[in-house]
This record gives C-alpha cells, structure tokens and sequence, in this order.
C-alpha cells in the first residue's frame, strides 16, 4: 500500500475544501510546485493532484503548474483528476508526464466513455467515484445521483481501470477517520485495487488500512492523505515506513 499525498489546485495555490464545500476551503501554500518538491523530499514516491478548478468547470485549469511538477519529477507516479473530460486532456496530459488520469463525472454521466479511454490508453485510466452513504456524487459533489458506488464500481471493473479512487465525501476534509467500513466492503466487492481517501486523521488510519488490505479480495493499493499532512496530525514519512515495512 502506498500513502499518497494530495495537492488540491484552486486558482493558483494549494487548498483544500471540506466535504468538496468551496466556503469551507483552507489555503496552504501559494506555490503548489513547491509543495510537491517538499513531499517528495520526504520520502514520496506517488502523488495526488487535483485540479479543483478544472472539477468545477469541467475543463483543465491548472495545467500549468501540474505539468512543471511532472516534468520536475519524472520518477514520480502522478495520478491526475479535476476536468477529465476527454480523450484530447487525457493524452495531453499522458504526454506532458501524468502516469494516470483519474475519470470522475464523465464517467457517472457517460459510463461508456470509460471503456473507450481505458481502450484508447491502456493501463492509464482510473475512476474515481465520490460516495455519501453509499451513492455516487458528481460535478465537484454539487450533485449527488441515485446511483450506488458499488453498483458502478462493478461495471468499470471489466473495462481495463488501473484502480478505484473511492472518496467517502461525509468524512473528507473532516479528519475524523477513514470510512473503514465502506471502504473495505468496497474493496471486496470488485477486483481491481482501491485507493482510499477522505478522513485520514492520523497513524491509527494507517494501521486499520493496511490491517484491511490484508482481509479483502480486490486489495487496498493506496490511501490519499490531504488536510492531516497539512496540519501535522499525521506525519509523512512515518506513515510511508510504516506502510514499507508492514
């Protein structure tokens, strides 16, 4: 399991929102480049980035920077969402150094764009479906659907995804602790691998994340950390050696 550090763009400098709430955004750094020269320096060997913006206007807006930071770091897992909403972004950002795109709304709004990317890039799409109790959120969790996560989840997981990004929005931002529960039923419930986000508070979410990775099916490949890096409840080298040595 890796831990993976998210940088949140939103007009220029790195934030991030509580429960995808825009009036509830905490800014940390006006130099996103930067920031992800700070957690590579400690020990990162995969990044989270999301273009907030882009989610919103359903187009790339922070391109810029994103692509410095790619080009900075080739060594450097990228995984990119936040406007994906066709195959030109996608192979733009593919060239420009970005390992995967992470495909949100599009995918909820037209389910078979995923297959057609995921045929189109091989090995370079993931979904990233955005839950509260349960169903699927949309449009920077303006909206939520009546569809299921897990009912979705199943039907991208014959199209060639690389992973699941599962964000529980009711405990994002909030750092109370990760949806253990509905994370672990999600990772059992299909094969590919998910990468948990929203709530991780501290080393206590770690250790219950990698105990769970050791009980479900599909496996638990990484979890995102955002707010708890930021504000020093969590700390990132220590939980990128824990996860190394358990």
């Amino acid at each position: 399991m890796q831990i993976i550090p998210a940088i949140d763009f939103k007009d220029g400098k790195v934030v991030n929102l509580k429960q995808g709430q825009l009036d509830q955004t905490t800014t940390y750094s006006d130099d996103p480049v930067g920031m992800a020269e700070h957690w590579v320096s400690l020990g990162t060997q995969r990044l989270h980035l999301v273009d907030l913006d882009g989610a919103f206007e359903g187009r790339p807006v922070n391109h810029a920077a994103i692509n410095e930071i790619a080009r900075n770091h080739p060594e450097l897992t990228i995984q990119l969402g936040g406007g994906i909403r066709s195959a030109k972004t996608i192979e733009e950002y593919l060239k420009a150094g970005v390992n995967y795109v992470i495909i949100g709304t599009k995918a909820v709004d037209e389910p078979e764009f995923v297959g057609e990317m995921c045929r189109q890039f091989p090995g370079n799409i993931i979904v990233g479906l955005d839950g509260l109790h349960g169903m699927v959120a949309k449009n920077g969790w303006k909206e939520v659907t009546d569809i299921s996560v897990k009912s979705l989840a199943m039907l991208f997981q014959s199209d060639g995804i690389e992973s699941i990004v599962y964000t529980d929005i009711g405990k994002d931002g909030m750092m109370g602790g990760v949806n253990l529960r509905a994370t672990k039923d999600l990772a059992d419930s299909v094969s590919v691998p998910i990468i948990a986000s929203g709530g991780v508070t501290d080393m206590k979410d770690i250790e219950a994340l990698v105990e769970a990775d050791k009980k479900v099916d599909g496996g638990i490949s990484g979890v995102i950390t955002g707010r708890a890096i930021y504000e020093g409840t969590l700390d990132l080298a220590e939980a990128i050696s824990y996860v190394k040595n358990n």
